[in-house]
């Protein structure tokens, strides 16, 4: 398979070059990676001003570029024809740290994997806690049999799975669980201070973030010890709630 690789940590991150290092004997493989960390940006794309790409050296066996766009942006480079021919799969990661339940909202690695989506490409984020230490490659390692699974069976083009690998040693874990979106809960706090000109500034944040476990989740499966993947597509509408809508008094 063609398949690029991104993420929103940065081209330097260990976990990029892990799933290149991985894949690259087995596939057709080509990074396009942020030149700095877009942790937490969200589905941004870059269209107020030019983009400039530069190739780097990660590993033998397949070419790497850096960017000063967002992690969309790298995708959107190989959809649109930065590439001799559109990639079959997108996977962006490994993650610096999980992308559980309410995550995917504001992560630049979900997001990368949904403008591939939006793309007509098929995607994967996979994200890993890395306390006490960070194995990235045993989460490179499931990547790997994950893509084995896409190319002999396929998967759509209008879904994203999104992959949490539990933070252990490869006999440690217990296994595979294809689970739904659990809950975050964020302790976030509005700080507000001075500067020593007498001016107003804020910061934004929070003690630690706190999981809402529910069995069939992906929190709960991390919790136990199991890799989770959760299937997403980009159709938020809440579809039983169109009927009701239907009947209200609504005339314009």
């Amino acid at each position: 398979m063609r398949i690029l690789l991104t993420n929103d940590d940065g081209v330097d991150s260990p976990g990029l070059k892990a799933l290149g290092d991985a894949l690259a004997p087995h596939h057709d493989v080509t990074v396009i990676a942020p030149d700095r960390n877009w942790s937490v940006s969200g589905h941004n794309r870059t269209m107020d001003r030019p983009l400039r790409v530069t190739q780097v050296n990660l590993g033998e066996g397949y070419a790497a570029y850096s960017t000063d766009g967002t992690p969309a942006d790298c995708v959107a480079f190989a959809a649109l024809g930065f590439l001799e021919a559109p990639p079959d799969l997108i996977i962006s990661g490994i993650n610096n740290g999980n992308n559980l339940g309410n995550d995917i909202t504001y992560s630049g690695t979900v997001s990368a994997a949904m403008e591939g989506v939006i793309s007509g490409i098929p995607s994967i984020a996979v994200s890993m806690h890395t306390d006490p230490i960070w194995p990235v490659d045993v989460g490179a390692a499931f990547i790997l049999r994950l893509v084995e699974q896409i190319t002999e069976r396929g998967i759509g083009k209008d879904v994203l799975l999104n992959v949490n690998v539990p933070n252990l040693p490869h006999d440690q874990i217990k296994g595979v669980q294809i689970v739904r979106l659990g809950k975050r809960i964020y302790n976030d706090q509005l700080i507000e201070r001075q500067d020593p000109r007498g001016r107003t500034y804020y910061w934004m944040g929070g003690s630690t973030i706190h999981s809402y476990r529910e069995e069939g989740t992906d929190v709960a499966a991390i919790e136990d010890g199991y890799v989770s993947i959760t299937p997403i597509h980009l159709d938020l509408t809440k579809h039983d709630l169109l009927e009701t809508l239907r009947t209200w008094d609504l005339r314009f």
